[in-house]
């Protein structure tokens, strides 16, 4: 869906990537805190990273520039966190940055991937990055900025190639294959090996665990006019011991969910389908009534913090202009608001679990 949009949005400009090189703005931040991963336009090479300190109700944009003297690249997907460093992937860069959370600054690359989604840590010395245009997930050594590896996945070809978020339950890895694609896979994380997989709905968009151990995985069904087809979009509670879907909830056809989300506590369900819903997990049925209501906006990024409850939204406006982050607390009351970059389209919490 985001690159679908990307793409109409773009001007061919460059396929490559220039680094700007000035002055580096020293930073000290707060111990705990929110990144904000802004992907930018496709082709345009204007990602930026935002960062902002709820308890001081205080946001940080361009640090990645600002403390590093060179532009972040082209299309930022995705973060995450180990230890004091982040991961940051620049999608269509083919570049995963670490940094160090606190200053920002640039400690690490990992680079000659082909089209990076998301990283997972299997442990210190080893993760998966997960690629678009790929038929394989790629194996990494963090400790050396390293390519050590690959998991190939069956039945995929490079052309059609999607591998998206993953989520891990003891030596297990499941993964989301998104675009054009139609399958959770599981991995085991001692062999590298996909040992199992379940066909799901039309290119499921996101996938979680929650507090009982089940994943929960959402489908945009496709788009009219697809040539992998179009159908209505399901919400799917999976069993990932035996990888059979134990419960489904339709949407209307025409309908496009995305950016699946837990509570802190693993019970609630959050996710975009142009209004923000809520859902328990124990529920039976789909919420008749969404938890913030479709103002206009284009609600493209979502998170819950896991220690408040907070839910923040990110609004991409027109996919030019810089986005608007907006946090409610967990009864849909607005907290705060503020500007990050252009498309804010995914959260990174720094040291809130």
């Amino acid at each position: 869906m985001r690159l679908k949009i990307a793409l109409i949005l773009s001007v061919v400009l460059t396929s490559c990537m220039e680094w700007d090189y000035g002055y580096e703005e020293p930073f000290k931040v707060s111990d705990k805190g929110l990144f904000v991963v802004n992907e930018g336009n496709f082709q345009y090479g204007n990602a930026t990273l935002s960062y902002y300190d709820p308890a001081q109700d205080s946001v940080y944009n361009e640090v990645f520039f600002r403390a590093n003297a060179m532009k972040l690249g082209d299309v930022a997907q995705s973060m995450t966190i180990r230890g004091d460093i982040a991961w940051l992937v620049v999608n269509n860069s083919h570049v995963v940055f670490a940094i160090n959370t606190s200053t920002f600054k640039e400690v690490g690359r990992i680079t000659n991937l082909t089209s990076p989604r998301y990283m997972h840590f299997v442990s210190d010395t080893k993760a998966y990055i997960t690629q678009l245009w790929d038929n394989r997930i790629f194996v990494v050594n963090p400790k050396k900025y390293e390519i050590t590896g690959y998991i190939q996945i069956p039945n995929m070809t490079m052309e059609s190639g999607s591998t998206e978020q993953i989520v891990q339950k003891g030596k297990y890895v499941y993964v989301n294959c998104w675009s054009y694609q139609n399958r959770i896979i599981k991995i085991d994380t001692e062999t590298d090996k996909v040992v199992a997989e379940l066909k799901v709905g039309i290119q499921p968009t996101s996938v979680v665990l929650d507090a009982e151990g089940k994943l929960w995985t959402i489908t945009d069904g496709g788009y009219e006019g697809s040539p992998y087809g179009s159908e209505a979009p399901y919400l799917y509670c999976i069993n990932p011991e035996n990888m059979t879907v134990e419960r489904e909830y339709p949407f209307e056809y025409g309908d496009s969910p995305s950016e699946l989300q837990l509570s802190g506590d693993g019970r609630t369900l959050y996710w975009i389908n142009k209004s923000i819903w809520q859902m328990p997990i124990e529920s039976d049925f789909l919420p008749d009534k969404p938890f913030l209501e479709d103002k206009g906006t284009i609600y493209y990024g979502l998170t819950v913090c896991p220690n408040t409850s907070d839910v923040y939204v990110a609004d991409a406006i027109d996919y030019v202009q810089q986005g608007k982050i907006y946090r409610y607390d967990a009864s849909g009351y607005l907290i705060s608001e503020f500007y990050a970059g252009i498309i804010p389209g995914a959260f990174c919490w720094k040291n809130e679990k």
